[in-house]
């Protein structure tokens, strides 16, 4: 009876695991995380401008008239009359620059973002700058913020009278929370009677189990319209509160069987519903190595005769006859795949032209991408 209860006792312990163990290994990720609220994006500002108090590596006089131009206006508009001076002004000092930004969804009047500067013309520094008042222009050409503050590039250059040396890029930098925000974009997500989520990578199996998840926790509000496309009826709901519930939901995302693969850098990325059928694959290399070892002919003594270099090509054939033909198994996994190519010696390179006679043949079971 004590072995009999202790046997019970061991299956106890072990029946959960073993339970544990046979469920499938799911990703489950929230719906936040691969969807996005129409409406609710974020719009690029735009503006020119100038950076002062650069240390003679401004733009140059000749080459950037605009420079010129730009500072002449500015100082008219303060009040300083340089346009009869003008061909005498000094550019190495002030640089023209295109100042960029993203103004966030839900920004507010006075809120602060972060603006990108970039060297217009011929400026070798922008280190130690100043940009001046720049406003910053939407699509529609309003004014939604403006821009002033000191450049930081993060970058080092010196440079002496035979050698330079450069770290980063000097013409290019940022101001952290350098523009005001001066108008908004109006959308009112709380007046919202519908709403649209928008899947990233759009999967009509993602959608729906968006959509089963959403019915079970909040009710039957979801509708599926295509792919990309979940619709939620908001009709008599709380639209924050329900729509943060429902970011907060788990799903499974089902992504398509493909095969990525980039010939410049010999990268190769297979998703995991990547199946194949039975297929041979045998691999081999063929190496031709020629090497040149000239040598010097030296005429004999008193023969008159000169010295000539004489070619001695020596051609090397090797073909690896080690690798076989390997049979790979139909409908595999990407692990047992990727185990049965590494078997035969296959580097990246070999790899992706195995991978493309296997489509041509009509046993990869996946949309295959080449960059």
């Amino acid at each position: 009876m004590r072995l009999v209860r202790l046997l019970f006792a061991l299956a106890a312990l072990l029946l959960p695991a073993v339970l544990l163990s046979a469920r499938p290994a799911t990703a489950q990720v929230r719906v936040k995380d691969i969807t996005d609220v129409q409406g609710v994006r974020a719009n690029q500002l735009i503006g020119y401008g100038l950076v002062v108090g650069l240390h003679n590596t401004g733009d140059s006089l000749n080459n950037a008239v605009f420079t010129r131009e730009s500072l002449v206006g500015m100082l008219e508009r303060l009040g300083v009359n340089t346009r009869d001076l003008e061909s005498k002004l000094q550019t190495k000092n002030v640089a023209a620059v295109m100042v960029t930004a993203e103004l966030p969804a839900f920004a507010r009047n006075g809120n602060r973002i972060d603006v990108a500067v970039s060297s217009l013309g011929d400026a070798t520094d922008l280190t130690g700058g100043t940009l001046l008042v720049t406003p910053l222009l939407g699509a529609d050409g309003e004014v939604y913020a403006v821009a002033q503050g000191a450049v930081a590039t993060g970058a080092v250059a010196a440079a002496g009278a035979a050698a330079s040396v450069t770290r980063g890029v000097p013409t290019a930098g940022h101001i952290a929370n350098g523009a005001t925000v001066e108008r908004e974009v109006p959308f009112r997500l709380d007046r919202s009677k519908r709403l649209y989520l928008s899947l990233r990578n759009p999967d009509l199996t993602t959608a729906e189990r968006i959509r089963a998840a959403i019915d079970r926790a909040v009710g039957p509000i979801a509708r599926v319209t295509d792919p990309r496309t979940v619709v939620l009826n908001l009709a008599g709901r709380d639209p924050i509160g329900t729509l943060a519930t429902v970011e907060d939901l788990r799903v499974v995302p089902d992504d398509p069987a493909m095969v990525v693969i980039d010939e410049a850098s010999g990268t190769v990325v297979m998703g995991a519903n990547v199946r194949i059928s039975t297929v041979a694959i045998a691999q081999g290399n063929l190496t031709v190595r020629v090497s040149e070892t000239p040598q010097v002919s030296q005429p004999g003594p008193l023969s008159r005769g000169t010295t000539a270099t004489v070619a001695r090509t020596n051609i090397q054939i090797n073909d690896h006859h080690g690798n076989k033909l390997a049979v790979v198994p139909g409908t595999v996994t990407l692990q047992k795949l990727v185990t049965s190519l590494n078997s035969l010696g296959i580097g990246p390179r070999d790899l992706i032209t195995i991978l493309q006679a296997i489509k041509a043949a009509g046993a990869l079971q996946a949309q295959l991408m080449v960059r």
